[in-house]
């Protein structure tokens, strides 16, 4: 499978998973987390042994563009929500990621840069909440996504 269908499997899944189990921004951006720190991880391994190097766009989160709401920062107790999120939903999002990044033999870098799009479109939504409550608003997804 090339790499470009790759992409296109991993991101027709999550939107169609995301889609049906309605889930919240919050935890999408926890399981994006997750995905992405491992395959940086074993990527950052693999350019230790062999001297390679990673482009700014692999290694770093995408920019988001700064929301024109005030600045007064949001609080919430962290664990707190931590406590309300949908393990469960959040696992079966977790799988069908690991499972299409093997399913499809997707490198690294491939596997990063279709999370990373996910995890731009995520960091904007959580900039823009203007309460803790809109953590667990349903990801809003693009027409064109």
């Amino acid at each position: 499978m090339s790499a470009t269908d790759s992409m296109v499997t991993l991101q027709e899944r999550m939107v169609n998973l995301i889609g049906q189990l309605t889930m919240p921004v919050a935890e999408v951006a926890l399981v994006l987390q997750h995905h992405i720190q491992g395959l940086l991880g074993s990527l950052n391994e693999y350019v230790e042994k062999t001297g390679a190097s990673i482009s700014e766009q692999v290694a770093r989160p995408w920019p988001i563009e700064e929301n024109n709401v005030d600045n007064n920062p949001i609080t919430f107790d962290v664990e707190k929500v931590l406590k309300i999120v949908d393990q469960d939903r959040m696992d079966i999002l977790s799988t069908l990621i690991r499972v299409t990044l093997v399913e499809t033999k997707m490198n690294l870098v491939e596997g990063i840069l279709a999370l990373r799009s996910w995890e731009q479109l995520v960091r904007q939504q959580l900039a823009d909440a203007t309460g803790p409550g809109q953590l667990f608003s349903p990801i809003e997804l693009p027409e064109e996504w």
